[in-house]
């Protein structure tokens, strides 16, 4: 207590501060004589402080100062001596050393603050790589780089370098372990870089379908104990049995893996709950699968699981289940805010910049995805359970859209509605699907054009011409920009054969929509009628490009090339069909044809076989085969197909009489004598066959002969006093018209012609959806339904 000093009531705690101490004055020190002085002289320099020498003591020893006199040194004179030097060398200041200060400054030597006398640094101790340990860090360097490499290589698309460099990888890090070994350092192992090489390999393994491999790998991570959480990898061997349809399997693992899973991972738990839904569903054990699903709308909802349990209950055939499953699965939250934030809502520029900025991200894109897809489950959805719910299926699309209506799809009710009136379309109920459609000409525009779209294609169907123009109309006012209304506008202009017109709407729906294919394939049967056969053909190249492997379009193609007069490109189109359909008997047909007119005899033959085998009622075919054995002088082979053109055609006797011809000629003359002994019981006046009985039974040495060759004179002069009145009838009927004309004055009539059509064939009518299920079709233009050339 004797250091402590209570403080007096009297005393001023505060006291002291604003003294003034003219020792810490300075300023004024330019103008002290005295100080300025002792600048100027020896006065003004402290006294040189030097180490003890090696062998002496410093107490009592006097030091020499800068004078060359000894005085002993006072504790404030300078610092002790710590440490000593050798001769001639001065220990520095430990105070002012860093600044460049030493004892030499004495002695002649310069202020060096910045270091530039010293020299140049030494050299940095350089790694000795032979060293063990520099040699393992190295060889761990390599391993993690070959992962990385695998990683890249596959994100690539290169799964067969993957796996070389996983492999590679595993074996860099097994010498890696021996070299620990050697050293005596296997305790300290990288255990997550062996990890790592081993799940690289089994997941490159597994890219590569290399299942059993990828097996064993797997294993050897999860029989580890070392490792920290191996029992999660056997989701992975889960979904490789998966892959194999090793259902049971799937199962197993699964189910481990869940049970080695903490409940804090719960979202790992429910992805594993969903995947042992899926495998149930595959093994058609729907009870299990709905008991998963069920589990996990619970916990934790989502689109795709509730997609699942209204699958499952819909094989059960639970309708309850049905629609219960139903209505989870619309009041799943997808998460997305409201669109309407991407809408400008200021005229501040920076605020439109960003709002345009943000409007095509991709998490703009990813939450558009997310909401197209639930869209697409929930309409699939109500479109399987409809006609299952109920007792009839416009009940249960009536249940369906009340749902909708009261959910947040509320804008799918409509297309519901359109679902609608497309299953009457496909029940061909016209009167239902028209009566649906039309509940919808007082909706909004964008439903509304849908609606009328549909009913005009309907109306087009049933060749009802002027209502499909009107409701086109109501489309297009409705919805300019709706590419079906307006490839609708132009078919029923193409029927009026207002082809320039027609055009023009196909070209407009393809300006609004490059990818419609039903404008852009009419458009080119526009041009082919107006003789603009090169802009056909771009056309229908386009279309080739956007439509892949399409007969109808390759066949356009081709005839188009046939018309321009490059029949080898014909054929290189049609032989692109073959290989799409290789048994349509029509494309066969026309390979044969043009074949033939290159002079390909035997390619032709192969082609028309072909069709004939197919379809064996193809008259042209079978003329063309029975003729070229003929000229072959293979009849034996040409009776076959006119046996069969004598069943297509029984009242023509032209095949019955090359049937009997082909017996003659061949040398069987008592079958030819038999054949047309039945042509003259079924044609008694025909005159070419009694003319070759006349001459087989005169050669044959018949009794016949006579009786044949006086109905043959009979025929004869029937058949003579048949083109006498068929000659006389023309002459006077050529006649009455001479006088006609002589008698009018100049007046000409007009012939009209029937407009020709087209080579080739077909029916291209489309259903296309512009809001829900809009429909659109497109032209026909024959009344076969199959693609092929005439």
């Amino acid at each position: 207590m004797e250091n402590v000093h209570l403080a007096v009531e009297d005393e001023d705690l505060y006291s002291g501060y604003n003294d003034f101490n003219s020792t810490f004055f300075t300023e004024e020190l330019e103008n002290d004589i005295g100080f300025q002085q002792a600048l100027r002289t020896s006065q003004g320099r402290r006294p040189l402080m030097t180490a003890k020498l090696p062998g002496t003591a410093i107490g009592g020893r006097p030091l020499a100062s800068s004078f060359g006199s000894r005085v002993p040194l006072a504790s404030s004179a300078g610092r002790p001596v710590t440490g000593a030097v050798q001769e001639g060398a001065a220990r520095p200041m430990t105070s002012i050393r860093a600044a460049g200060y030493t004892s030499t400054m004495m002695r002649g030597s310069t202020l060096d603050t910045l270091g530039q006398h010293r020299g140049p640094a030494p050299p940095l101790e350089g790694k000795n790589e032979d060293a063990p340990e520099e040699k393992i860090k190295i060889m761990e360097k390599k391993v993690n780089d070959l992962i990385e490499e695998s990683c890249m290589a596959y994100s690539s698309g290169t799964s067969q370098l993957a796996l070389e460099k996983a492999k590679e990888a595993r074996r860099k890090e097994q010498a890696l372990v021996r070299q620990r070994e050697q050293s005596g350092t296997a305790d300290h192992i990288n255990l997550d870089l062996t990890y790592s090489v081993l799940l690289n390999l089994a997941n490159q393994y597994e890219h590569n379908e290399m299942y059993p491999e990828a097996l064993n790998t797997y294993q050897v991570i999860v029989k580890n104990k070392m490792f920290n959480n191996p029992g999660r990898l056997k989701v992975n061997m889960g979904n490789i049995y998966f892959q194999q349809k090793n259902y049971p399997k799937a199962i197993k693992f699964y189910r481990m893996a869940l049970d080695q899973i903490s409940n804090a991972h719960k979202e790992m738990r429910i992805k594993i709950m969903q995947n042992i839904g899926v495998v149930f569903l595959r093994m058609g054990q729907y009870s299990d699968a709905i008991t998963s699903f069920e589990h996990i709308m619970r916990e934790s909802p989502n689109i795709t699981t509730g997609y699942n349990l209204v699958l499952c209950n819909y094989a059960t055939g639970d309708r309850e289940g049905m629609k219960k499953a139903f209505q989870m699965l619309i009041s799943v939250p997808l998460g997305i805010d409201d669109e309407d934030k991407y809408i400008p809502a200021t005229d501040d520029s920076s605020t439109n910049m960003v709002i345009d900025a943000i409007k095509n991200d991709k998490l703009y894109q990813m939450e558009r995805d997310k909401k197209a897809q639930a869209e697409k489950y929930i309409m699939t959805a109500a479109k399987l359970i409809a006609p299952a719910i109920e007792t009839s299926f416009a009940s249960g699309f009536d249940w369906c859209v009340d749902m909708v209506k009261a959910s947040q799809y509320v804008e799918l009710a409509n297309d519901l509605e359109i679902n609608k009136a497309i299953t009457y379309l496909r029940q061909k109920d016209f009167n239902q699907a028209v009566e649906t459609l039309k509940t919808f000409e007082k909706k909004d525009s964008r439903v509304k054009s849908v609606a009328a779209t549909n009913l005009s294609f309907i109306y087009f169907l049933e060749k009802d011409y002027d209502q499909a123009d009107r409701y086109a109309d109501l489309a297009m006012n409705a919805n300019r920009y709706n590419p079906a209304a307006l490839v609708n506008k132009g078919n029923t202009v193409f029927v009026k054969q207002d082809y320039e017109k027609a055009a023009e709407f196909f070209k407009e729906a393809l300006k609004n929509d490059s990818s419609c294919t039903e404008g852009l394939y009419n458009l080119g049967l526009t041009y082919k009628r107006l003789n603009r056969l090169e802009d056909a053909l771009d056309c229908f190249l386009k279309l080739n490009a956007i439509l892949r492997n399409s007969d109808q379009v390759m066949c356009q193609i081709a005839d188009l090339y046939e018309q321009l007069g490059d029949l080898q490109q014909a054929i290189e189109w049609l032989m692109q069909v073959i290989s799409v359909t290789p048994t349509d008997p029509h494309i066969l047909a026309k390979l044969g044809k043009l074949h033939n007119d290159e002079g390909e005899k035997s390619q032709a033959l192969h082609y028309y076989s072909e069709s004939f085998r197919y379809f064996p009622s193809n008259i042209n075919v079978i003329t063309w085969l029975g003729a070229y054995y003929l000229d072959t002088q293979f009849c034996e082979n040409a009776i076959q197909y006119f046996e069969r053109a004598t069943l297509i055609q029984p009242t023509q006797v032209k095949w019955q009489l090359m049937v009997a011809s082909c017996y003659r000629r061949s040398g069987n003359y008592q079958k030819a004598l038999e054949t047309y002994q039945n042509i003259h019981r079924k044609f008694p006046d025909n005159v070419e066959c009694l003319r070759f009985l006349v001459r087989l039974s005169t050669d044959m040495g018949l009794k016949e002969v006579q009786d044949y060759a006086t109905k043959l004179k009979k025929a004869e002069k029937t058949k003579e006093i048949q083109e006498q009145r068929v000659k006389s009838g023309r002459e006077s009927s050529s006649r009455g018209r001479r006088g006609s004309r002589e008698g009018s004055a100049g007046v000409s009539t007009p012939v009209l012609t029937s407009p020709m059509k087209s080579s080739i064939t077909g029916t291209f009518i489309f259903l296309t959806s512009a809001v829900g299920a809009s429909v659109s079709g497109l032209l026909e233009q024959a009344d076969k339904s199959s693609a092929h050339c005439g």
